[in-house]
């Protein structure tokens, strides 16, 4: 007969195993409609989402509208935010697509540089973030992933982490304006 303390055991290393198993952006190489950050981002797009904390809870909402230039391998992205407490704010990307086909992005409230790499209709964009608290402000990673739906829409599942630990995700839903 098997112990308690061993099911536990075998029950626990199933766990993190599974815990530690995470998409692969090569997992949607034959997905389609294949993602193209510019072509999809330049002009007008409308986005709303919110942010949920790691027991699930809602606690923000907001919407943002979008509009995106390029020049040649540059995309210049204005987000003008409105969340649902009424607070207001603007944050502009200037995302560089490289000659290796990935991409850098700098704004105001990212630390350092974003990095991205699309495949298929996926999109992984990674960077920190200067996230407000009160008064201060405090530096967390954001774990991007979008996902190209058809020619008009696009969905993003965000996790918000850290020191490695997600304390958050945030969840978008964006539609061009065409």
């Amino acid at each position: 007969m098997i112990s308690r303390a061993f099911r536990a055991f075998v029950a626990l290393i199933g766990a993190l195993l599974l815990v530690g198993c995470s998409a692969d952006l090569s997992d949607y190489q034959q997905e389609g409609p294949k993602f193209d950050l510019f072509e999809y981002f330049e002009g007008s797009v409308t986005a709303w989402g919110m942010v949920q904390d790691r027991s699930g809870k809602q606690t923000r909402r907001f919407e943002v509208e979008l509009i995106g230039s390029v020049e040649g391998n540059v995309l210049t992205l204005n987000e003008d935010f409105v969340f649902d407490d009424g607070e207001e704010s603007t944050r502009i990307w200037v995302i560089t697509r490289l000659e290796d086909g990935t991409y850098e992005g700098k704004a105001d409230d990212i630390i350092g540089v974003a990095t991205g790499e699309e495949v298929g209709n996926a999109l992984r964009w990674t960077y920190d973030f200067e996230l407000p608290r009160g008064d201060s402000t405090v530096v967390v990673g954001f774990d991007d992933w979008l996902y190209r739906q058809d020619d008009k829409h696009l969905f993003n599942l965000t996790s918000i982490r850290k020191f490695g630990i997600e304390f958050g995700t945030l969840t978008l839903f964006f539609q061009r304006n065409d």
